[in-house]
């Protein structure tokens, strides 16, 4: 394990040291700098204890950023349910879903610099795709192209067998044999094998490995010193301290959930995600990342990016819509997914500064129980009383906290143990 990581390592500072210097953003999160009054510290925590049990997660990483009320950024719980090993907010993990916003960041942030057109169709610059012919590149970030999800296909596969090597072009095929269903209702759909082929793209333009263009178009220009594509490898999650151990509770021969004895999915190829899913960072640089995507730090004003927002579902409410690889939910920019060990979510309000990240270390009840946790710790985050001096905002979110603890409950895969 070590020596995987030092090459995932060595990979890393390789890309570092050959890129470009570029102009550095303050990779600060822009917080409050003090604590939240103790009752609402108190109500995050017992939110972020309650979607670990659910989730049968030994460990949880979580920030809150409150401007006018206080920030909270803490390790919960130890590395597994058989060390005593603390979790700290210095380890790194997997972003999961997070790597799409980041790789459509590149996308955009070289279509500023007249590199690449996002409304050309994928076909001006890879022709292997002859079904994506008239897709444009801005559609795979909005997820509005004809193309699927490979993980539909592979989930299983990819849960069994986390240390498989895959090839992206391999993803891509996978996710072009998918059927998407015609819908009169929304034309968005979840789409990870197209965030793969603006990998691939980006690539082919630019004569780097996605990894170096992620470097050098978003990471070092946030000065995002602890996040990294790492290799293809099986490694764990290092840049440049420990890995929060990662986890995937599995069901036994009955169908019911083994929580206490969950498969240890900590070295798992980064290929299992690529450029939609593979990227790993820490508390720190999530929170600063999504402060700049909520912002549009790295996109150019002109660029329209979230211009034409969709419904991400038919059953979804009209504040939940998706857009140029994020979610927008009411006032809230971000995205939020699963992989093998990790389920992740990170979203930010950029007019309040309210900014949320949230990683759990096992990934069987899937994405949803993250991005429920985050959008919790932002409804009670966004009641914190103001400072003195200071004024709390005025527009609230268009949910309680109470609907997604009931939502997180209502999803869990293991039981709080009887008392």
């Amino acid at each position: 394990m070590a020596a995987m990581a030092a090459a995932a390592l060595v990979v890393a500072l390789a890309v570092a040291g050959c890129a470009p210097t570029p102009t550095v953003h303050d990779a600060a999160v822009a917080g409050n700098g003090g604590d939240f009054a103790k009752d609402t510290q108190k109500q995050l925590q017992d939110a972020v204890t309650a979607a670990m049990t659910a989730a049968g997660a030994s460990g949880a990483i979580v920030g809150v950023w409150a401007p006018w009320a206080g920030d909270w950024v803490d390790g919960l719980g130890t590395q597994s349910t058989t060390t005593k090993t603390p979790v700290t907010t210095e380890m790194d993990f997997r972003v999961a879903d997070i790597t799409r916003a980041m790789t459509c960041d590149a996308l955009y942030h070289l279509a500023g610099d007249g590199r690449i057109d996002v409304d050309k169709p994928v076909s001006s610059y890879d022709s292997a795709y002859p079904d994506l012919r008239d897709a444009t590149l801005r559609q795979l970030c909005d997820g509005t192209a004809p193309i699927g999800s490979y993980r539909t296909m592979l989930g299983a596969t990819m849960a069994d067998n986390p240390t498989r090597v895959w090839d992206p072009n391999e993803l891509v095929t996978y996710g072009l044999g998918q059927t998407i269903p015609p819908s009169t209702v929304t034309p968005y759909h979840d789409a990870d094998a197209g965030y793969v082929l603006v990998g691939l793209v980006l690539e082919r333009v630019t004569g780097k490995p996605i990894a170096q263009i992620l470097h050098d178009e978003v990471f070092a220009p946030l000065g995002l010193s602890s996040t990294a594509l790492p290799g293809a490898k099986p490694a764990p999650p290092h840049t440049t301290g420990t890995a929060l151990q990662g986890f995937n509770s599995l069901k036994d021969a009955k169908g019911a959930w083994v929580c206490d004895k969950p498969a240890d999915v900590t070295d798992a190829s980064a290929s299992l995600g690529a450029s939609a899913a593979g990227v790993v960072s820490d508390i720190d640089d999530l929170g600063a990342y999504v402060q700049a995507l909520a912002k549009g730090t790295l996109t150019p004003k002109d660029a329209k990016r979230y211009a034409s927002p969709k419904p991400v579902g038919a059953d979804t409410p009209t504040w939940y819509t998706a857009a140029g690889g994020v979610y927008r939910a009411g006032s809230l920019i971000g995205q939020y997914g699963s992989v093998p060990g990790y389920a992740t979510a990170a979203y930010s309000d950029p007019r309040s500064g309210l900014t949320v990240a949230v990683v759990l270390n096992n990934s069987g009840a899937g994405a949803s129980i993250a991005q429920d946790l985050a959008f919790e710790l932002a409804a009670i985050a966004s009641k914190a009383p103001a400072e003195k001096g200071k004024d709390a905002p005025a527009a609230g979110l268009p949910w309680t906290a109470q609907q997604y603890a009931d939502a997180i409950a209502h999803s869990a895969i293991c039981a709080p143990p009887s008392k």
